[in-house]
């Protein structure tokens, strides 16, 4: 007897619906699994047999044949088990396959039944909805994942006696609810209220911040690089509705979606140097997303910059440029989201102190051998570069309170929503985001700053690239002063914001 159920499985970032096609014939019992499954999906065989007996089921002994289609997509996925197993039992007549109409299996089985949770939900219900399935069936520990998707049915369920039972209508399950919103979202457990001095830092992390720009900090060790880094998701505009569900898709793909909500804070990143590059921009036989996806509208922050291998840190040139790392493999070629705000820390020398201090012990060529890890391609794609002083002993024991994140936050909001209403018909969201054109078509300059952007164009020898980024931080800048067009000042201030790198 021949059945068609329905499952899913992801390759990058999208969910495809596979359906799972069982024929069951006379001949010598056998299990023959097509479709270009992967091994994990190939081993789902022993684990369905015995979930299939161990759950007070038959298991057909007799010829049994089944289809993953499409075949030209490799399947890579623990999470058919559930659609293989309840395709068997449609097959052999042990669940009637009209009931299964429209609905979408999804689960890893355990050898006594239990259904497990599996990573790449979201995508996969979005995708089942836009193909029109009405019902999907995963693992409990799924289930609010699933919810995010209100399109479907979703029944949370435990076990394969549990499917089978609802199927049957031995047992009707009660669909699941989606938890009542919290009203109050959690909230960051740091401010910029708890640094003290630092004014010139925090300016350009708030200029960051409105525009979407990188920001390079070089100082001593100690003086509140790493402190300041970690409070800019403080000040960023929350993600829209878009955003937070490409960003919560993200995550589920990569099973670190925890309880299963839909993502409310803009991702933090950290990586540590010792990072790899397939471990930065994603690899693998089929590609998974790495650090610069897992940001994306987010913060992405590498700490100690010139400890990373140099390397690791040219693939971040496309990312940073493009918004977008694209990653070819024998098997697959796929294309992950990588827009993130790039907020790098780094010392000015082995020591620490060159510049700052004349206590510094490291040599030119110790130095510049240090510096040189850091090509002058990627600095050019950080627009703001900062150098953080060591904090004043008064700033330090003063009682009084810094400016906190939530004022900050309320000038970034400001200044956003005059880029959205400029930059609407292009399609970007904020300053960093705009090409060329968008440049050319929404920046306005006084005479007096297009001369003084001329002057700095010889001087400084700028690439076109620096070119429009200093455009770009000037409109930033604007944007915060809620001035219509970009004066002198604005230019004056973007370049000086310029490559702070200090060579013996």
């Amino acid at each position: 007897m021949f059945a068609r159920i329905y499952g899913a499985a992801t390759l990058g970032l999208n969910g495809h619906v596979i359906a799972v096609e069982t024929d069951i014939s006379n001949g010598l019992p056998s299990f023959d699994l097509v479709g270009l499954a992967a091994t994990s999906v190939k081993e789902a065989k022993e684990r369905v047999r015995a979930a299939v007996k161990n759950s007070g089921y038959e298991f057909p002994m007799r010829r049994l044949t089944v289809n993953l289609a499409p075949a030209d997509l490799k399947k890579d996925t623990a999470g058919l088990d559930l659609s293989l197993a309840v395709a068997i039992l449609v097959s052999s007549g042990q669940i009637p396959e009209e009931v299964c109409e429209n609905c979408l299996f999804l689960g890893e089985l355990a050898l006594d039944g239990r259904i497990r949770p599996v990573n790449g939900i979201l995508p996969m219900v979005l995708e089942g909805a836009a193909q029109g399935m009405k019902t999907v069936f995963v693992s409990r520990d799924n289930a609010a994942e699933a919810l995010l998707c209100p399109d479907l049915t979703v029944y949370g369920v435990g076990t394969l006696c549990d499917v089978a039972g609802h199927l049957t209508g031995e047992k009707a399950l009660e669909a699941a609810r989606a938890a009542l919103p919290d009203p109050d979202l959690p909230d960051y457990d740091v401010d910029f209220s708890e640094v003290q001095g630092q004014a010139e830092a925090k300016r350009v992390l708030e200029i960051a911040a409105a525009g979407g720009h990188n920001v390079l900090m070089i100082g001593p060790p100690g003086s509140g690089k790493t402190m300041l880094a970690k409070r800019i998701p403080t000040i960023l505009p929350p993600m829209n509705e878009a955003e937070a569900l490409e960003a919560t898709k993200i995550y589920s793909v990569a099973g670190l979606l925890g309880k299963g909500r839909l993502l409310q804070q803009r991702p933090f990143r950290s990586p540590h140097h010792t990072i790899s590059m397939a471990g930065l921009v994603g690899g693998g036989s089929i590609p998974k997303p790495g650090e610069v996806t897992l940001s994306h509208h987010g913060v992405l922050f590498l700490d100690e910059l010139p400890e990373f291998p140099r390397s690791v840190l040219e693939v971040l040139r496309q990312p940073l440029e493009d918004g977008v790392v694209h990653i070819a493999r024998v098997q697959a070629a796929l294309s992950y989201p990588s827009r993130f705000v790039l907020v790098a820390a780094m010392n000015p020398c082995p020591c620490g102190r060159y510049g700052f201090d004349e206590g510094c012990i490291c040599s030119e060529s110790e130095i510049r051998r240090y510096t040189h890890k850091i090509s002058g391609p990627l600095l050019d794609r950080i627009d703001l570069h900062v150098r953080v002083e060591r904090p004043a002993y008064q700033e330090l024991i003063t009682r009084r309170k810094a400016e906190s994140s939530a004022a900050i936050r309320s000038r970034v909001l400001s200044a956003r929503r005059r880029q959205q209403e400029r930059l609407a018909p292009y399609g970007c969201t904020c300053n960093a985001h705009m090409g060329h054109r968008e440049i050319r078509a929404t920046c306005q300059l006084t005479e007096a700053a297009q001369q003084l952007l001329r002057e700095a164009f010889d001087v400084l020898r700028l690439s076109a690239r620096s070119y429009d980024r200093i455009i770009k931080v000037s409109q930033t800048i604007a944007d915060l002063a809620k001035e219509p067009v970009i004066a002198k000042e604005h230019v004056a201030e973007a370049i000086s914001y310029r490559n702070k790198m200090q060579q013996p």
